[in-house]
């Protein structure tokens, strides 16, 4: 009866599935991860980096909230912005979503 318990056990040792299909699927999952979610919101991240750091006095440009107004003063990280006639707030750099072509403002009103 002992002999059955041995080439039992022996079978299974020499059956072991090798672990290369795991790793290969596993590479490939981190291969697409990068080039569909990390890669394009890098991409993003320094197109705003840039965009930040080329506001100049005179831009017109639309607030991360949805407000339209005129850069009047740029500063290390503040931005002022003027919404409208006497209404200025000061902003942060970063708060800043986009740049508009001049004269969108006077053309929204």
């Amino acid at each position: 009866m002992d002999f059955f318990i041995a080439s039992a056990m022996a079978q299974d040792a020499a059956q072991q599935p090798s672990a290369m299909p795991s790793l290969i699927m596993f590479g490939l999952l981190i291969i697409i991860f990068w080039f569909l979610l990390i890669r394009p919101q890098m991409k993003r991240n320094k197109e705003h980096r840039e965009l930040v750091s080329s506001l100049s006095a005179g831009d017109e440009v639309i607030t991360a909230g949805g407000l339209l107004g005129r850069v009047t003063n740029v500063g290390d990280s503040f931005v002022t912005v003027e919404l409208a006639d006497k209404l200025v707030v000061k902003l942060q750099k970063h708060s800043v979503a986009q740049v508009v072509p001049k004269g969108t403002i006077d053309s929204a009103s």
